[in-house]
């Protein structure tokens, strides 16, 4: 049963040593409405991989998923410091997760023909709701009005500034440096915001958030891979190399999975505070590849079943360079965390690169065998790493 929620409750800055902290149910309920988003961003991508044009969608890719991650991140973190969860908190909350639904309903139009109307729209309306929790912190948490105000007013000009985009004359030259403009200034706002005092967030909770994420990214590959093989089975029936490629990325889908959760993120970030930004901007980078990593897959399934030499090399590479830029930001992201990464650069670094080797040789290997070969040296990294990580471990005191 859903508990009912108090109307009101004064807002202060929740403690960063409150034992065990977990994400609450209107953070899953807020997860779950943005994994209708990234599966809109998937769907669109994977087309592009499948026929050999993906190059020109990779920025309206990056720029859409920016839009999706950076509304994300930042309630978040504002949630880590001053969730609530009365009924003010979840109204405000729930706007955000409206306009998330209406960023996913502009994905296709922005990948068909540039139109990023809808999708600012939904970007703008999620960013309000942002700045209402981000006037109400700074209303009844005196000690933290400060940063709460520089964050809502830097925010609020940023809005602003978006909205005045979509009335610049429709010239193509000026589309990506006034989004490239503007996303630096959405990166400053919290830079300058929380100079001196900062927020109040709690790191394992925020580690915990962020490994949720990576949950529902790993999920939306599933299901992208799923819907692909279900399309290609359609068509052309049980297959060796279907059957093939979806038990390989299975494989490197765990493999993924286990090599991020090799991280103890959360102590980390409790040791070393002033190094969050950096790992968690970094973030950016690594949401995305694992979300291109499902489009891939989506895509390996259907030319796996009519192979073409041509498409092979595009598929491959597109599986290929999510897949190794994932595993070797899973490492950088942590290292300036912890004394000793559970994913270490021994490791990542030479797993990146067999596994571009993997992807381009896929017009050799085939389709399938690309994929295994990906999903093999993904799953002998992470052995690796579990291996090193156990010669490393102290010996038990009895």
């Amino acid at each position: 049963m859903i508990r009912r929620g108090p109307v009101h409750i004064r807002m202060r800055a929740r403690d960063t040593t409150e034992a065990f902290r977990a994400s609450s149910p209107l953070e899953a309920l807020y997860d779950l409405v943005f994994v209708v988003a990234v599966g809109s961003l998937v769907a669109v991508l994977a087309p592009s991989i499948e026929h050999g044009t993906v190059a020109p969608r990779i920025i309206p890719f990056l720029l859409v998923f920016f839009a999706i991650w950076w509304a994300w991140i930042n309630f978040t973190w504002f949630a880590s410091a001053y969730d609530t969860d009365d009924v003010v908190y979840r109204l405000l909350a729930v706007l955000q997760m409206a306009g998330v639904l209406v960023l996913a309903a502009g994905v296709p139009n922005a990948f068909a023909h540039d139109d990023f109307a809808v999708v600012t729209l939904g970007y703008v309306i999620m960013r309000l709701g942002q700045i209402a929790l981000w006037v109400r912190a700074a209303i009844e948490h005196p000690e933290g009005r400060p940063v709460a105000l520089r964050y809502g007013g830097g925010v609020l000009v940023v809005q602003i500034l978006w909205c005045a985009r979509l009335l610049l004359p429709d010239v193509g030259w000026l589309f990506l440096p006034t989004f490239l403009v503007l996303v630096v200034l959405e990166f400053a706002t919290p830079l300058w915001a929380e100079r001196g005092r900062g927020l109040a967030w709690h790191p394992h909770h925020i580690a915990e958030r962020y490994a949720l994420f990576v949950l529902i990214l790993l999920g939306e590959t599933v299901l992208a891979a799923v819907n692909g093989l279900h399309a290609a089975l359609a068509a052309h029936g049980v297959t060796a190399p279907l059957v093939t490629i979806a038990i390989a990325g299975f494989v490197l889908l765990v493999a993924l999975w286990w090599a991020y959760f090799l991280q103890p993120a959360g102590e980390g970030l409790a040791r070393r505070r002033q190094r969050s930004f950096v790992w968690g901007y970094g973030h950016y980078l690594l949401f995305a590849a694992l979300a291109a990593v499902g489009a891939a897959l989506d895509a390996a399934v259907q030319v796996g079943a009519r192979p073409a030499p041509g498409e092979q090399l595009v598929v491959g590479l597109s599986l290929a360079v999510p897949a190794g830029a994932a595993l070797l930001l899973i490492w950088a992201l942590h290292a300036p965390l912890l004394d000793r990464p559970g994913f270490p650069a021994a490791v990542a670094i030479p797993a990146a690169v067999l596994v571009l080797g993997g992807g381009a040789l896929a017009p050799v290997l085939g389709i399938a065998g690309s994929v295994v070969a990906i999903a093999l040296v993904a799953a002998a990294s992470v052995a690796t790493a579990i291996a090193a990580g156990t010669r490393a471990a102290p010996a038990p005191v009895d």
